[in-house]
This record gives C-alpha cells, sequence and structure tokens, in this order.
C-alpha cells in the first residue's frame, strides 16, 4: 500500500512538472487562438476577469519583493501579460463590431459594466476618463519607469566588474568560500541580464499603451460606421452603442495596463534589501518624530485660517501630532543600565598568575574599532577572523594559532596593529561606515575621498562613504569595507608569517590529527624516524618560501623514505620539495604545461656554482651578490606586470642559497631548481639575469 502512494505521488509530482514546464506555450496558443477564434460573450467575461487578477497579482508581488531578483521573471511575465491584454482587445474588437447593434451588453457584461457603471452610460465622459488613464499610465508611470530602467540598466553593467573584483577580494580573504563566491558571482551576472531585460521590457508597457489609444480611435469609427452604414442605425443610436462599446473596451483593458506599468515601476524603482517596499515606506517615512511633528503643526495652522475646512485639517493635524509625541516618548525611554562589572578581587601581592604570555598573533585596535568586534553593534570583525583563519587552513595545511583581539588606547582612534610573538608585523588604519576603493591599476578615474595605500598589498587607495561607493564600483574600483580591509591584511600577513606560525604545539596538533587518518603512517615515522624538532623544522622551511603543506602524506612518505640516510633538515625539505614538485608548479603557474621562466645567464651561473655550490669554493663577491639581487628584483616586478609568474630557474645545488639571497628584495620571485621541474611540463627562456659586464 506504502508502494502504491509513493508511486502515485512520484506520477503526481512528474506530471506537475511537465505542466509547469508547458504553462507558457500554452499560455502562447492561447492568446494566439483568441486572436484568430471567434469568441462568446461569456468567455470574454472570464478572460477579462482573469486579466484584472493576474495584473493584481503582479502588482502584489512586485511590491512584497525584497530585492528585484525576487521577480526575475518579470521581463517575461510583462510580456506575456502584454500579448494576454491586447489579444483580449482583438477579440472584443471582433465581437463590438458584429455584435454592437444589439446593445450595449453585446460584449459581455464585463465591458456593459464598465460602459454603464463606471462612466454613467455617457460616452463623452468615458473618453475624458480613458484620456486621463492613458496620461497617467503613459507620460508618467511608463515613462519613468522606462528611464529608471534604461539607467539602472548602464549603471549595474558599468558597476558589474567592480562587484565580481569584490568577490574575489572576500574570497582571498577567507570571508566566504568558493560555494559562496560562485553564488555571489551568478547573482551579479542575473542582475545585469534582469536590469538588461528591463530595459527592453519597458518598451511593452510603453507600446501597449500606444497600442490602446489606436484600438479605442479604430472600433470607435469602425463601430460607428458599421452602426450608420450597415445597420442602418443613427448617428446617436450608432453612438450609444458602439462608441459605449469601444470606451467600455478600452477601460477594460486600461486599468490592468496601467497596474502593470505600476508593478514594472516598483521594480525597477526598488533601493535596498531588508525589508518590503510597504515596510521600507512606514520605516523612512513615518518614523521620525520630527517630520510628523512639523507637518502637524502646518496642518493645524491651516485649519485655523478663516474659509479653510477646519474639521479635515484640524482632525489630520491632531493625528500627525499624537504619532510624533508617541515616538518622542518611544525613543526617548530609558534603556535599561547594565549591571557595573564586579571589581577584581586583590590583595595587592604579585603572583605567577600576573604574568601573561606573549600573544603568537594578536590584533590591538583603537577606540574606533571596538565596534567592529561587539557584536551587539552589528560589527562581525571576529566572524571575518574566524573565516580567515578557515581559508588559511584550508589551503595552507595546518591550523594557526586564534587570533587574541585586544584594544589598545596608546594607538590612534583608527588605528590597528597585528602582532607575531609580541612583535609588530602590519599596521594600518580602517574607518568604521567608510569604504576602501582600491585601484587595481591602470584607472584614472578620481575620486572624492582621502587617498591612502592598500595595507595588505600597497595598491593606490582612497577612503571614501558610502555616496561615492557606487561611482567607485562603475570606475572599476574594488570596493570593500573596514572589516573586509582589516581582514585581508590579516590574511596576507599569516600568508607571509606561515613558517612562524607553525609553532611545536601546531607541529603536534597536526601531527595527532594525521594520525587519526592514517595512524600507521605517522606512527612509523615521527617521532621514531625523524623527531618532532625536525619534522617541524622541515616544514617551516617549506613555508618559508610559500610551499604549502596540505599533502602532508606525500611529505611524510618522503621523509620515511630519506631519513634512514640523510638528517640535515634543510636537505630532507629539498628532497621533500621535489617530490612536491607538481604541486608547487601548479600553485606558481596554473594548470598550463607551459613554464615561462627566468633565467641567468651562463657566465654568471658558472660563478654562481662556484661560489654557492661548494662550502670549500671561493665566496661570492660583495658586488655581484648585490647586482644579482638588484637584477632579480627589476625583473621579477616587470613579469608581474606584464601578468606573468615570476620565477626563477636555477641549478640543484644553489637553489637554497638563491632563494636566501633574493627573498629579502623580491619576496615574490619564487626559485624553482632543474630537478623540480615535472616531466609532464616544458619550460620556455623568458627574461635573462646577467652580471655586470651586460
Amino acid at each position: 500500500m506504502n508502494t502504491s502512494v509513493n508511486s502515485l505521488k512520484l506520477w503526481a509530482g512528474k506530471n506537475t512538472s511537465v505542466l509547469q514546464g508547458m504553462s507558457a506555450p500554452l499560455l502562447v496558443v492561447a492568446i494566439l487562438a483568441l486572436m484568430v477564434l471567434p469568441i462568446p460573450a461569456w468567455l470574454l467575461d472570464t478572460f477579462f476577469t482573469l486579466n484584472i487578477a493576474v495584473a493584481l497579482m503582479v502588482m502584489m508581488v512586485a511590491a512584497y519583493m525584497i530585492r528585484p531578483l525576487d521577480f526575475a521573471a518579470f521581463p517575461s511575465v510583462l510580456l506575456l501579460t502584454t500579448l494576454m491584454r491586447l489579444s483580449l482587445n482583438v477579440a472584443s474588437t471582433r465581437v463590438v463590431l458584429l455584435e454592437g447593434h444589439t446593445g450595449p451588453g453585446a460584449a459581455g457584461a464585463v465591458i456593459e459594466a464598465f460602459g454603464h457603471f463606471l462612466i454613467g452610460g455617457n460616452f463623452a465622459v468615458g473618453l475624458i476618463v480613458f484620456a486621463i488613464l492613458v496620461v497617467i499610465n503613459f507620460i508618467v508611470v511608463t515613462k519613468g519607469a522606462e528611464r529608471i530602467a534604461e539607467v539602472s540598466a548602464r549603471f549595474t553593467l558599468d558597476a558589474m566588474p567592480g562587484k565580481q573584483m569584490a568577490v574575489d577580494a572576500d574570497l582571498n580573504a577567507g570571508l566566504i568560500d568558493e560555494k559562496e563566491a560562485k553564488r555571489r558571482r551568478a547573482e551579479v551576472g542575473e542582475e545585469a541580464n534582469f536590469f538588461g531585460s528591463m530595459d527592453g521590457a519597458s518598451k511593452f508597457v510603453r507600446g501597449d499603451a500606444v497600442a490602446g489609444i489606436l484600438i479605442l480611435l479604430i472600433n470607435i469609427v469602425g463601430g460607428f460606421t458599421i452602426g450608420v452604414l450597415q445597420h442602418g442605425l443613427t448617428a446617436k443610436e450608432a453612438a450609444d452603442s458602439y462608441i459605449l462599446l469601444a470606451i467600455g473596451d478600452a477601460l477594460v483593458a486600461q486599468i490592468p495596463g496601467l497596474l502593470i506599468s505600476v508593478a514594472a515601476a516598483m521594480v525597477v524603482s526598488r533601493v535596498g534589501k531588508e525589508h518590503d517596499m510597504g515596510r521600507q515606506i512606514v520605516q523612512q517615512l513615518f518614523m521620525s518624530p520630527r517630520v510628523l511633528g512639523v507637518t502637524a503643526g502646518i496642518l493645524i495652522m491651516l485649519g485655523l485660517i478663516p474659509g479653510m475646512p477646519h474639521i479635515v485639517f484640524l482632525v489630520i493635524g491632531t493625528a500627525f501630532g499624537y504619532g510624533a509625541w508617541t515616538l518622542y516618548q518611544r525613543q526617548q525611554a530609558p534603556a535599561e543600565p547594565e549591571a557595573p562589572p564586579a571589581p577584581p578581587t586583590t590583595d595587592g601581592e604579585a603572583t605567577w598568575d600576573d604574568l601573561q604570555p606573549i600573544d603568537l598573533l594578536g590584533l590591538e585596535l583603537g577606540y574606533r574599532l571596538i565596534a567592529l568586534v561587539d557584536k551587539n553593534r552589528q560589527g562581525d570583525l571576529l566572524t571575518r577572523i574566524k573565516g580567515v583563519r578557515r581559508k588559511f587552513a584550508q589551503e595552507v595545511g595546518f591550523l594557526p594559532p586564534a587570533v587574541h583581539v585586544r584594544d589598545n588606547l596608546e594607538l590612534k582612534p583608527s588605528a590597528y596593529r597585528i602582532t607575531l610573538r609580541g612583535v609588530v608585523v602590519g599596521e594600518g588604519e580602517a574607518f568604521p561606515g567608510m569604504f576602501l576603493a582600491i585601484n587595481p591599476g591602470g584607472i584614472t578615474t578620481p575620486l572624492i575621498g582621502t587617498p591612502t595605500t592598500d595595507p595588505a598589498f600597497g595598491l593606490p587607495a582612497h577612503w571614501i562613504d558610502d555616496r561615492q561607493k557606487e561611482a567607485a564600483q562603475m570606475a572599476g574600483f574594488t570596493v570593500v569595507d573596514s572589516e573586509t580591509v582589516m581582514a585581508t591584511h590579516l590574511s596576507h600577513l599569516m600568508q607571509v608569517q606561515a613558517a612562524k606560525l607553525l609553532s611545536r604545539t601546531e607541529t603536534q596538533q597536526l601531527v595527532e590529527h594525521v594520525g587519526k587518518l592514517a595512524p600507521k603512517l605517522i606512527e612509523e615515522v615521527v617521532p621514531k624516524m625523524v623527531s618532532i624538532a625536525t619534522f617541524q623544522k622541515v616544514l617551516q622551511l617549506l613555508l618559508e618560501e610559500s610551499v604549502h603543506i596540505r599533502d602532508i602524506r606525500t611529505i611524510i612518505e618522503t621523509l620515511a623514505e630519506h631519513a634512514g640516510t640523510v638528517s640535515d633538515p634543510v636537505e630532507l625539505a629539498r628532497r621533500v620539495r621535489i617530490a612536491l614538485s607538481p604541486a608547487i608548479v601548479q600553485q606558481i603557474y596554473g594548470p598550463t604545461r607551459e613554464l615561462n621562466v627566468i633565467a641567468i645567464e651562463p657566465g654568471l651561473e658558472r660563478l654562481l656554482v662556484q661560489a654557492l655550490g661548494n662550502a670549500a669554493g671561493p665566496a661570492l663577491d660583495p658586488g655581484v651578490a648585490d647586482i644579482l639581487t638588484q637584477k632579480a628584483a627589476e625583473v621579477a616586478l616587470k613579469q608581474e606586470e606584464m601578468g606573468l609568474p615570476a620565477c626563477l630557474l636555477v641549478p640543484d645545488q644553489i637553489r637554497n642559497a638563491i632563494s636566501r639571497l633574493v627573498r629579502r628584495v623580491a619576496p615574490r620571485l619564487q626559485v624553482l631548481a632543474h630537478s623540480e621541474i615535472p616531466e609532464t611540463h616544458t619550460i620556455r627562456i623568458g627574461p635573462i639575469l646577467r652580471g655586470a659586464s651586460a
């Protein structure tokens, strides 16, 4: 029995899905049928009522949506509702012209009701009412909505690159994961497509209004002519029948058209993503006691002027005044006082508890930045920091120590400082409520704001307020808030200082974590073959050169292979690098198979091998070392400006020495040995480092 019920539910679900997918084609077929097939009066009444109901539903959805993408199907709905109204106009025109001589009820009860009840059976009044509706729809609502849609489409497309870069910045800072980044990129693309579609779909509303005017004129002229010439009616009788029916038909179509136009205007003029339009208007228009009080005072003054309608002005003015007084009392209500903190109990004698250990990783804040870590003030910096640690662990391969956040009254109010083992490794300024517009390069558009430098990567930037945010995004700037600035700076420094963050505690925790995944592997190698100290040193040597240690299995297996014959951590790290070479190359170059590398002139390379490759050989001349580091920094900078990885290829025996030599002046320059190039890749020699003779 349960199997039968489940099968029935599955069959019903599949059929419902099929019907939903066929709804749009069926509706188009029905619209075409209305245009070409004769429709009886009772069926016209049904479709006219359905048309009004659909228009009301569309307007309600537009009023209650939170953001434009919540009604992403609106351009298609606009097209279908416009076609439906026009097809009804065609069908009703056929009935009016064929049966209009029989009386005002020839085209159905709905048209008759609009022709008699709304305009009192007077076609002159009907023409005036229709003209006013057309003016409201065509000149006011449709014209404004069309202009807003055009500007919104242009601004959204211009701001799209900046929004995409902001998503990439959040991803790089660890604030969001790859899944959330894909969702945000898709949302940015959908938003651009939506406003682009709305720019074109607004022409449907405009064309519908023009078509309503032309159809009315055709019905009046055609009906009057048919009534007089074909059916022998007098001019008055033809006017009473045909013109009244034509006006009723036009009003029946114009009112849903006006509702759809209002819905389109609501969609394109929507600002904000927190509340629907009704709540937004109430909160921003009626929640200020000063606004209500001034309005109440003016209305009461007008009500006291002789000759004015006193009762209306005084009643409404009093109501506004009462609302202003109520809001003022509510805002002035004192908040519940917080209990004062209990004073620390101490007898004044120093103890070992007074000796606080130095934080491995700390973040010190000026007093204006304290609100960023206060959840009661909507501060989310702590959440951002958690995201930075999570992303660091996923990318680098170990869980970094917790970040100890505290205030420091010695700092400037908007300053912050990042410390590592008590030593300052980075500092900057952040301004809550403002945004940092970062110039990724090549943008010359001036901004109104305070010029500064991005604390993480040293790019030129400006601190701007919320009013300049949209203009900066359209110009191509990467715009981030103050929390993102600090989180990105912290993330960058953690990547740079990864080797120092791997203390003995983190190493032991990493060993325990690997022990849960591969207990036999870690049990045989650490600490039996390789001590914890040596294991930590090997990992630190890798991290110093930005080599991620996520592939911890390969690292441990390589140590197990060579630990019996090699005990030097530097040599062990070199052999681990060879084992990790595919991952290292992919980290530098990505999935490409052709590696564009920087090479050293053969003569200079032989000199370096003689000086650095043999401990008993001659020492490297300081002048040669200076020229080498200077040339390496210049070439690395040029490679980065061209968008290419900066990677120097050297012989195996001098790779460690060259890496230490150039690391201070060109920290982003990677140094690879010949044995670290995988067999699946090819190299292409780019720039050449030459000696002083060149």
